[in-house]
């Protein structure tokens, strides 16, 4: 059986062991720390943090603090990406060659035997 785990990003506080929901970047050259989104990849000098440590985020003395929020609209599928969708799905099926005919010669629990009826020996 194969299973596949999903990794899940941590906070980068150490012994904080929650899911991450944003990134944290500090812009040395303004003195500027900004705080958004969850970056899509996980940046080496970047600080992905939970909601408890985002929200309780400070700058440090003298700096400015950037919190970007996300727009909810944006996060939702536009009807564009959905029209998209459909015609790559279209485009697939549209490739694809119809399977040949089998008839089913036998079955034991959930396994069946099948039959190509072009040489009558069984399918693997």
């Amino acid at each position: 059986m194969l299973v596949t785990m999903m990794s899940v990003r941590r906070c980068s506080k150490p012994s904080c062991g929650r899911p991450a929901v944003a990134t944290l970047t500090y812009i040395y050259a303004e003195s500027t720390a900004v705080l958004g989104p969850l970056a899509t990849y996980a940046e080496p000098h970047c600080y992905d943090l939970c909601s408890v440590h985002s929200e309780r985020l400070t700058a440090p003395r003298g700096w400015e603090m950037v919190r970007l929020e996300p727009d909810p609209e944006s996060l939702k599928p536009s009807h564009d990406d959905l029209e998209a969708l459909a015609d790559i799905v279209r485009e697939a099926a549209a490739k694809v060659e119809p399977a040949a005919p089998v008839v089913e010669v036998g079955r034991r629990g959930h396994l069946r035997v099948l039959r190509d009826p072009e040489t009558q020996e069984p399918r693997d």
